[in-house]
């Protein structure tokens, strides 16, 4: 009896891998994912490395990746720097016109850089841009709630309008848009803006197919801390009747998927990202991994 190399049997594994994730490369062909990235991911080198590789594995296989990131722990490093409080109330920084100039600094001029390079060890393909840039976002004012009063945070904004153009243009000339979250309001003020929620209105400006949001958590813990047992697919009226019980750190993240699929995206997902390429597993394999948010009355992938 003969017996396959060890090679040879690697390499079949291999492509089975591959065969199993045709249906969903002929599904997602051509389609837009937005992704947003950060937390751990962002600062663990092989994490970095294995993020750089998932969102240039997407665009070589002919789908359309958008990155949109924040920044908070480098913010806070750059406030402590320069002598500066960090200061948050009702879960948001309160930016100044100084903080929002640190803002700006870092979000566009040192995170965005450093996720364009890493891409770009791949290839030609990042590009960076904020969403002052070209008129991509458009934010007005936003009030934190403390004690159920409404309290003036300095320029912290929601987004109110999202234009697509500079990014469609990037991605019908093949490149990967990296967005960092800053945004112009119709005031010509500068806002800091919540990378959560600005993800989910640039997915639904771009008519995305998914939006997949990168945290520090497996997934959805509905009933944390007293049961660990992740839910794997939940729809938006469920959600929405969920949000109020939520953390105060998971809930931005679930209110983005919310509003996501509620635009109109297809689908959302809350993924570890801690766990390298996850962003593989949940785009190319049918058993995925963390939480995927559906428009009610939608049928399973």
């Amino acid at each position: 009896m003969r017996t396959a190399p060890v090679g040879r049997e690697q390499a079949l594994e291999k492509a089975a891998v591959l065969v199993d994730a045709l249906p969903w490369l002929r599904v997602f062909h051509g389609k837009i994912v937005v992704v947003k990235y950060g937390g751990n991911a962002m600062t663990s080198p092989e994490l970095q490395r294995a993020f750089a590789e998932d969102i240039v594995f997407l665009r070589f296989a002919g789908l359309r990746p958008v990155v949109v990131h924040g920044g908070g722990p480098q913010i806070t490093a750059q406030f402590a720097k320069q002598g500066l409080v960090s200061e948050f109330r009702g879960g948001l920084r309160v930016t100044t016109d100084e903080a929002m100039t640190v803002v700006r600094m870092v979000l566009t001029g040192q995170v965005n850089g450093d996720i364009v390079n890493l891409l770009n060890d791949h290839g030609p393909f990042a590009v960076g841009l904020s969403g002052e840039d070209g008129g991509l976002l458009t934010a007005e004012k936003r009030y934190a709630t403390v004690d159920g009063a409404s309290v003036d945070i300095g320029q912290v904004g929601d987004v109110v309008e999202v234009d697509p153009t500079v990014v469609d243009a990037l991605l019908d000339a093949g490149k990967i848009p990296v967005i960092a979250t800053v945004a112009r309001g119709a005031d010509q003020l500068f806002y800091n803006v919540n990378a959560d929620t600005a993800a989910a209105a640039i997915a639904v400006g771009l008519g995305a197919e998914k939006l997949v949001m990168l945290t520090d958590v497996e997934g959805l813990y509905p009933d944390w801390p007293r049961s660990a047992q992740i839910v794997s697919q939940i729809d938006a009226d469920e959600l929405a009747a969920l949000l109020p019980r939520l953390s105060s750190g998971m809930l931005p993240k679930m209110e983005a998927c919310l509003r996501a699929v509620r635009g109109g995206v297809p689908r959302a997902h809350v993924l570890d990202g801690r766990v390298p390429h996850a962003l593989l597993l949940e785009v190319f394999t049918s058993e995925g991994i963390g939480t995927m948010v559906l428009p009610s009355n939608k049928e399973e992938r």
